[in-house]
């Protein structure tokens, strides 16, 4: 490996010298360690770029300026982390280099992302439902509308148009009820898989990155360990140590994490789908089932109000 290093080094600088912007499976991850890379290099290079003003010759000059300076040295620190990243992405596709692996937490941010893919869908489906049984109940108030108007005009019916139209508004009631119900079942699945779930893979995407960077930096170290000892090497060596040390203590803190938001998850989103899951199952079945006692009880017990049709939004549906 080390003897192909630098013909591939070389190839990778040509590379990224003439390639647009990457855009692959990897860009997400690549988009984070490229954030982390930037907020890193302002924090780094600030002692090195004040260093190198204040031995500079032109400190105190009207033609010197920090900021210019501070923007050249983090822009620098800033491209040679990125190209180290890239480096280790395209070695790791190429199967020249070992990655980091923690099996465990790989398989449950996996099923996690699996999760929030079903969830989706159950959430989308439910919207669908929705919408729909939205226009069913509008109709039955139509139609209950309809019959009483009838039953005024109609005096040799009356008696069966009234009998409808009680009906349909007892229909539309307790679809009103069952409405609201699928709504709240909506939001909840909304805040779960948008806010509760994208935060933890957030924090998720942050330990991807900073494992690449671990990753790229061990490597770097990996390599200079086996080249001739002089005075240049161990120096390089114990700079490659230190970013190598840095960067293994920000992969670990972002690794706890990502365990401690896993776990915290885990039991939170069981308790909620099981309140929500109960709440539908019983709503559905007492609409259907026409016990509008059960209906009423439980849209009580789950402290849901039971708004008007007029002031019910129609839910979007995906198309």
């Amino acid at each position: 490996m080390t003897s192909t290093t630098p013909n591939i080094e070389k190839h990778l600088h040509e590379m990224l010298r003439d390639a647009p912007m990457m855009n692959d499976s990897n860009s997400a991850v690549h988009s984070g360690f490229t954030n982390l890379q930037v907020q890193n290099s302002s924090k780094n290079c600030s002692q090195y770029s004040d260093k190198e003003q204040n031995s500079s010759p032109f400190v105190g000059s009207k033609e010197s300026s920090k900021f210019p300076l501070t923007k050249i040295e983090t822009l620098k620190c800033w491209s040679v982390s990125t190209y180290k990243c890239t480096r280790q992405l395209m070695y790791e596709k190429l199967g020249k280099t070992s990655r980091t692996v923690d099996k465990d937490l790989e398989i449950r941010i996996e099923f996690l992302r699996d999760t929030q893919k079903k969830y989706s869908n159950l959430s989308r489906l439910t919207k669908i439902l929705s919408s729909h049984f939205y226009y069913v109940v509008q109709t039955q108030q139509a139609l209950s509308e309809a019959f009483s108007d009838l039953s005024q005009k109609s005096p040799e019916l009356q008696e069966e148009f009234k009998s409808n139209s009680e009906t349909q508004r007892a229909l539309s009631k307790n679809g009103e009820m069952l409405l609201n119900a699928l709504n709240t079942f909506l939001s909840t699945m909304n805040t779960l898989c948008n806010k509760t779930i994208e935060d933890t893979l957030m924090t998720v995407r942050q330990y991807e990155a900073a494992r690449i960077e671990y990753d790229a930096y061990r490597m770097d170290l990996e390599i200079l360990a086996q080249t001739p000892r002089c005075d240049a090497n161990t120096i390089k060596i114990d700079e490659a140590q230190l970013n190598y040390q840095k960067y293994k203590e920000e992969f670990e803190k972002l690794r706890n994490d990502v365990e401690v938001k896993l776990k915290f998850l885990e039991d939170n989103r069981i308790k909620v789908m099981r309140n929500q899951l109960l709440l539908l199952n019983n709503a559905v079945a007492a609409y259907f089932s026409g016990n509008q006692e059960l209906l009423e009880s439980t849209l009580k017990n789950f402290c849901i109000k039971n708004n008007k049709l007029s002031s019910i939004p129609v839910p979007w549906v995906e198309r």
